[in-house]
């Protein structure tokens, strides 16, 4: 059992001239062409942890230090 050939029919592809050419403007330009494109280099890593997620944490752990005092004295 052989699999389909995974390629377009050339004969069928939008956007080509009979040979295999493609016109002007059916292609995207080059990278060096356009500004702003590929990834950025963001900072994230760079900034450490936000204040709202380093006291959410410092709160569970009070809370929980506290219950395990209060459970410890009752005991």
């Amino acid at each position: 059992m052989t699999a389909p050939n995974p390629d377009p029919d050339p004969d069928r592809t939008a956007g080509l001239e009979p040979g295999g050419g493609v016109p002007p403007g059916e292609t995207p330009p080059g990278e060096s062409s356009m500004s702003g494109a590929g990834p950025r280099q963001a900072d994230y890593n760079q900034r450490g942890w936000a204040t709202a997620p380093v006291l959410v944490i410092g709160l569970c752990v009070l809370v929980f230090a506290v219950t395990v005092f209060i459970w410890a004295a009752i005991v």
